[in-house]
């Protein structure tokens, strides 16, 4: 086993590569945008008057497509040329945050607009995620693949802690339409490096046939049929479905809890961030040989327990500590899930693979905080976020028994 200097070493150097580095680098790019926009879209729409409920229905509008869709998209990414997959659909995103720019310039936007546009941009990602997702898998060695993973991680979490802080910034200077016009800007140059780094069509005909063409959904159907892989999209689900709200969340637990401003709401996203740069360099250090099983169940369980202190939390300075703590927990705990998934998952049918984490991830949370929206209404916040907490440990606890006892077979997929 490498030691945890070797490995990070190791890690440092995949980064340097050429292609690696350059995806990396317009990713961040990118997520920053992303995070600015994800920071002054739900400050918008309480400023709008949207209640509690519409800023659940945003959220659930932005990920709800993956319940429907995700499983087409990674289709998608194992037949389709996925270039122009991802160029498509990332450049009808890049329309939706000019136009709120356009509407916020004119005094114009309305509450269902900002959703409506969610939607849009919920309907494009389902399609293009898993294409995304596997860009890492096709610019390493499998033997690489969890440091590429927690590489990716690392990029998406730093940006995480840059983009809600731009959005501090810009909101308090220019207003929203100076993060949403950053978002738009973000999207060019990841298009640009896509564009280059994946293969061309003629290299997509060329695929080889094998079981993957046998069947539309052959792929997720295998990963369902063997008790660790499910295991790994349930524990991933569970905690999208009953903690994620807490971010959705975070703008009314810091407006009407606590009182506080955008600028303390920035904070605090940014907390989350920087603690999953934190869950994502952990892992950098870890042998990419080990099973990440137990670390993914563990960590999952620790994310439910920050949703409960959050719940219970009374001090407004005490919000940001937790959420670096539940920024650790959901990266990590997500990539060591990924991770397990993708290695035990053949090549040909790892999009499906990847469709059904992203359908758990993303699918999970848009459920999760259309639900949690319903909650808040009745219970107020802190304790509609309590429940979920405490249904998530209890699940979880299930889940991680089952998921460590199952036998793992590696070419299950592909049967």
């Amino acid at each position: 086993m490498e030691s945890a200097g070797s490995a990070f070493k190791q890690s440092i150097h995949l980064l340097l590569t050429r292609r690696f580095g350059t995806f990396w680098f317009a990713s961040l790019l990118s997520n920053i945008g992303t995070w600015a926009q994800q920071v002054a879209q739900p400050w918008l729409l309480l400023s709008l008057g949207a209640s509690p409920f519409l800023l659940g229905l945003d959220a659930f509008a932005l990920g709800g497509p993956v319940l429907v869709l995700m499983l087409v998209g990674g289709v998608l990414a194992d037949r389709a040329d996925r270039r122009r997959v991802i160029a498509w659909c990332q450049s009808i995103q890049l329309l939706c945050p000019i136009l709120l720019v356009v509407l916020l310039l004119n005094g114009a936007v309305q509450p269902w607009m900002v959703i409506v546009l969610s939607l849009v941009v919920g309907i494009t990602d389902a399609l293009s995620m898993p294409s995304f997702q596997t860009i890492v898998s096709s610019l390493v060695d499998k033997s690489q693949l969890p440091r590429g993973i927690a590489l990716n991680a690392t990029q998406f979490n730093l940006s995480r802690i840059l983009g809600p802080s731009l959005a501090g910034v810009l909101m308090a200077s220019v207003g929203a339409v100076g993060a949403f016009a950053v978002s738009a800007a973000s999207y060019v140059p990841f298009i640009a490096v896509a564009l280059w780094i994946l293969p061309s069509a003629a290299a997509v005909a060329q695929r080889p046939a094998d079981a993957a063409s046998t069947g539309l959904f052959v792929g997720a159907r295998g990963v369902l049929r063997e008790p660790a892989l499910r295991s790994a999209v349930l524990t991933v689900l569970v905690g999208s479905l009953l903690c994620s709200p807490l971010i959705t969340f975070c703008p009314v637990l810091v407006k009407q809890v606590f009182n506080a401003d955008i600028s303390h709401f920035g904070l605090t996203m940014s907390a989350f961030g920087a603690g999953g740069l934190l869950g994502a360099l952990g892992l950098l250090t870890i042998d990419p040989r080990r099973d990440r099983r137990p670390m993914g169940a563990w960590l999952a369980m620790g994310y439910a327990l920050v949703v409960v202190l959050s719940a219970v939390n009374l001090w407004a300075w005490g919000l940001p500590v937790l959420f670096v703590l539940g920024g650790v927990c959901m990266t990590a705990g997500n990539a060591s899930a990924n991770a397990f998934l993708q290695a035990a998952t053949p090549a040909a049918m790892r999009g499906q693979a990847i469709s059904l984490f992203m359908l758990a991830m993303r699918g999970g949370m848009a459920v999760g905080s259309l639900l949690t929206g319903v909650t808040v209404g009745w219970f107020g916040v802190q304790r509609a976020l309590l429940l979920n907490g405490l249904l998530a440990l209890v699940a979880l606890w299930v889940l991680r028994r089952a998921w460590l006892r199952a036998v793992v077979v590696p070419a299950a997929a592909a049967r």
